[in-house]
């Protein structure tokens, strides 16, 4: 039972920025309808960014994080404008075939820039866990917990309660409509873009201090970012939410208990089963992002 706390606690922590970049992809796909491929490259653009403010040019900690996440964001705005609204009205093969190669540019980037060497990120957290009863997490864990949580709940709170997150909905329930109705189709694209950029760049930020960077990182991070988006339910914020915390869930499952060899296949495992029944996802929503 010990164990099994200590995994459940795990999965949980992890599930925050799985739902994460769950979040920022459900976004762009539900509004803008493009298939973000650079999804996983700005996961890793995020952890790169850290790494250069902490270790690079010694930036605090704390700040380096909010600068990875505005530099995200700053970076997914300019993919927005420089390739897709250039592409508006082009058949969506077109549009995913200049996705792919926005991701392949930017992981070589990414390798010509910093390496194919794994780096690592310091932290100011202290080296011993926190201990309560049976179970043990490291602070820093709890940090990306804490600040997942709060993202999450901030996106949800934007969607749902602010007149950029109305425009979004609007733009997503029907397009021409909004469009009679004022909203600058063109901004939201850029906002709804930038903004599900800036939560895989927060995920990679958060996930690099506790693991480590490479250029190759963000490939595995996209897979499952698709998985939780396909898992929740396409355009739903809440099934992303759900979906990541049960990829996680699965995973730290099936590698305690079956094989740590296995642990990315557990996940997929459920997927596939869970669209066998309900194949538009646990909370897919047709009429409306929320």
């Amino acid at each position: 039972m010990d164990q099994l706390l200590q995994h459940a606690l795990n999965a949980l922590i992890l599930g925050g920025t799985y739902a994460l970049l769950g979040i920022g992809l459900t976004l762009i796909f539900g509004i803008m309808r493009v298939v973000n491929f650079t999804h996983g490259e700005l996961y890793s653009f995020g952890a790169y960014m850290m790494f250069f403010c902490v270790m690079a040019i010694d930036v605090n900690f704390f700040v380096a994080l909010a600068l990875a996440v505005l530099a995200g964001i700053a970076l997914g705005a300019i993919l927005e404008i420089a390739l897709l609204r250039r592409l508006k009205g082009t058949d969506i093969d077109t549009t995913m075939l200049v996705m792919i190669g926005a991701w392949i540019a930017l992981q070589n980037l990414e390798q010509f820039t910093w390496s194919g060497v794994a780096k690592s990120i310091d932290t100011p957290f202290p080296s011993s866990p926190l201990v309560l009863g049976p179970v043990s997490v490291s602070w820093n864990r709890l940090f990306v917990f804490a600040v997942a949580a709060a993202l999450i709940a901030g996106s949800y709170a934007l969607i749902t309660l602010t007149k950029l997150g109305k425009a979004m909905r609007a733009t997503f329930q029907d397009r021409e409509t909004a469009l009679l109705m004022g909203v600058d189709i063109d901004f939201i694209h850029t906002a709804t873009f930038a903004l599900g950029s800036g939560l895989a760049a927060a995920a990679g930020a958060l996930l690099g201090p506790v693991f480590v960077v490479y250029p190759t990182m963000g490939d595995l991070a996209s897979l499952k970012a698709f998985a939780v988006v396909i898992l929740g339910g396409l355009g739903s914020i809440p099934g992303a939410t759900v979906g990541g915390f049960i990829l996680a869930f699965m995973e730290e499952l099936g590698a305690a208990y079956v094989s740590s060899g296995f642990r990315d296949g557990m996940g997929f495992l459920l997927i596939i089963a869970i669209l066998l029944v309900r194949p538009t996802g646990l909370f897919a929503q047709k009429e409306r992002i929320g």
